[in-house]
């Protein structure tokens, strides 16, 4: 694992920087989960943060959903607040690093942490791929606003023909459109979608 990636991550913590968060489970992957039916699935949320969309989830009774991210003061923070949440299913880890299946991942502003190079945005739709079992599911938000020259001031955009240059390798896309329910101050710059292995 990185030691300067995940220093930098719980530095952001520490100092409160954390402009991503919005404090609760984003109302487009709310309305998601509220419609699965089979509250056996396997999920993964990589880079979760404080990860609502787990503590959401596992109080609806999904009991099979893991939570990682590469700073442990998110996993610890979350411990303290879902003292019922199972710990072997909180992982310190870098997602590239990884190694398990699931039958779904959410993907909530973790896409959009990485430096906006090729390498890393194709890594990151591989190692996804790998992550997933057969018919396995990629859900989530993607930013949708232009990437700047910077390399250092996330969160990092791009758009719809970038994104889906990545995926197409390793998914079929259902859906991945501009996203009718978002919360207010993100109306109009994230994209919702539903990727299918291929």
């Amino acid at each position: 694992m990185s030691t300067e990636t995940e220093n930098y991550w719980s530095n952001r913590y520490t100092e409160n920087e954390t402009g991503w968060d919005i404090g609760y489970v984003s109302t487009p992957l709310k309305t998601y989960f509220d419609q699965l039916e089979h509250k056996t699935l396997k999920i993964l949320i990589p880079g979760a943060g404080n990860a609502y969309e787990a503590e959401y989830v596992f109080k609806q009774g999904f009991k099979n959903v893991f939570v990682l991210d590469i700073s442990e003061i998110p996993l610890n923070d979350f411990k303290k607040r879902n003292p019922d949440f199972p710990e072997a299913q909180l992982i310190h880890e870098d997602f590239f690093e990884h190694k398990a299946t699931y039958d779904l991942i959410i993907e909530q502003t973790f896409f959009c942490s990485f430096p906006p190079l090729k390498k890393s945005r194709a890594s990151y739709a591989k190692q996804m791929f790998n992550l997933l079992n057969p018919k396995g599911k990629l859900v989530g938000l993607w930013f949708n606003f232009p990437l700047t020259n910077s390399l250092e001031k996330r969160p990092f955009g791009g758009d719809k023909n970038e994104y889906l240059s990545y995926f197409k390798t390793y998914f079929k896309v259902k859906t991945f459109e501009l996203c009718y329910n978002s919360i207010p101050e993100r109306k109009g710059k994230e994209f919702f979608g539903v990727l299918n292995k291929k």
